[in-house]
């Protein structure tokens, strides 16, 4: 049963990020947005500030670091984009994620795992991956390392109709034809993790899929579509929470990707599945 307390919260945050908000040509949502998650997540410590900058508005990446329970062991990054295509006010691509991010922060705050967490509200993921990519390249220079890398995106769309649900060149077979999951696609690395997160967002009654994908998923392209891929693509464990996009949601990048056509019940069991995978990660 999905958490009452929690479900409002996630409402709450959607109320505010659902809007028009691309970073060019709908510059008062995107400003309103970013705001928004900065001051959110400030609640639970000192947000700092990764900024490119360039023509004709600096990247900005937003970044909390929660120290867990053995602060010298390798970070846990978890990110969501909060750009969005013009036109469309972004439901679930990517309002979802990025609420749901807001309340692992409040979570992971008040149950610390065993790994530092990273929470990235990433930039630009519309026009590129610029953000993600920025992250990367500036993580890479300092030689660091990660225990995992979770990208949060679009987690709130769920139709239970049969064959409801597509998906890319031979995999049909092998996966449920109802769209009322929440798919796992991380690279061969991830392979334990995959395992160990469905499981826990199994059992708090989300329905879980997931899908290990080899050589940085180049050979199955709807797998390179969100901020894990410069992770991937630098050597890292990396995955993706996805409720599918296009492949299940008729509304995405429409500007009828609204508040309204999100199950909000759905998004809420996948926050709670995440939140106690993330607690449970070794």
């Amino acid at each position: 049963m999905a958490d009452a307390d929690l479900r409002s919260r996630l409402e709450k945050h959607l109320s505010h990020l659902v809007r028009d908000r691309d970073p060019y040509l709908a510059t008062a949502g995107y400003f309103f947005v970013r705001d928004y998650i900065r001051q959110d997540l400030s609640q639970w410590g000192s947000v700092t500030v990764q900024e490119r900058k360039q023509p004709p508005l600096p990247l900005q990446n937003l970044i909390l670091h929660l120290p867990g329970q053995r602060p010298q062991t390798e970070p846990i990054l978890v990110g969501a984009h909060y750009d969005a295509v013009l036109g469309s006010p972004g439901a679930d691509d990517n309002a979802s994620g990025v609420a749901v991010l807001l309340e692992l922060a409040r979570w992971l705050t008040q149950h610390p795992p065993v790994h530092p967490v990273i929470l990235v509200a990433f930039d630009l993921e519309e026009y590129g991956l610029q953000g993600s990519y920025a992250f990367v390249e500036a993580w890479r220079s300092h030689q660091r390392s990660l225990r995992l890398m979770l990208s949060l995106e679009m987690l709130g769309y769920c139709d239970r109709t049969p064959g409801s649900q597509r998906y890319p060149p031979g995999l049909a077979r092998f996966y449920p034809d109802r769209g009322d999951f929440i798919a796992l696609v991380g690279n061969l690395a991830t392979l334990p993790d995959l395992i160990r997160l469905s499981r826990h967002i199994n059992r708090s009654g989300t329905s879980c899929q997931w899908l290990p994908v080899p050589l940085r998923g180049r050979g199955v392209p709807d797998t390179r579509r969100s901020d894990h891929v410069p992770f991937w693509d630098a050597g890292y464990r990396a995955i993706m929470v996805t409720d599918t996009a296009n492949l299940r949601n008729p509304h995405y990048h429409q500007t009828s990707d609204r508040l309204q056509t999100l199950d909000l019940d759905f998004l809420t069991g996948v926050c709670q599945g995440l939140s106690m995978g993330l607690t449970a990660l070794s």
